[in-house]
């Protein structure tokens, strides 16, 4: 993470993006302990296969977490003001997510400078699977 100066930030600037290992059930696993989301379609194969899925899928808050991760490699997290996503596709086991981001305006509130960047998780196919938007104080 650096430190980054509201002056030197343009819009269309990009994040550093982040590209994480293959989906795999041991993620899922962990994910499922950590967050608490142990519902079946994210862990169990016949509940999956029973739910019309051929396999088992990502949680869509581990893309969400996925996302914060990469505001926080760009950003102290101290200085995050708004975080929101939607969810527009199915994360598979075996997709490899790469995390992006791109600075869309740059304004001032409530006695701060702030950026909104648009960010999204996309599989090694390129097709996006969450989007959503941040604002941060710089």
């Amino acid at each position: 993470m650096s430190t980054l100066n509201f002056d030197h930030v343009k819009v269309g600037d990009t994040l550093p993006p982040l590209t994480l290992a293959p989906i795999d059930r041991t993620t899922l696993a962990l994910f499922a302990g950590a967050s608490g989301d142990h519902n079946a379609v994210h862990i169990d194969l016949d509940f999956a296969r029973r739910s019309g899925m051929p396999d088992v899928i990502a949680h869509g808050m581990l893309s969400m977490a996925y996302l914060g991760r990469l505001l926080n490699c760009w950003v102290d997290q101290r200085q995050l003001r708004q975080f929101g996503v939607r969810f527009v596709g199915i994360t598979h086991l075996g997709h490899q997510i790469t995390c992006s981001g791109r600075v869309v305006e740059k304004f001032e509130a409530d006695g701060e400078r702030r950026v909104k960047v648009e960010i999204q998780t996309a599989n090694q196919y390129g097709e996006p699977r969450v989007l959503g938007d941040a604002v941060v104080a710089l």
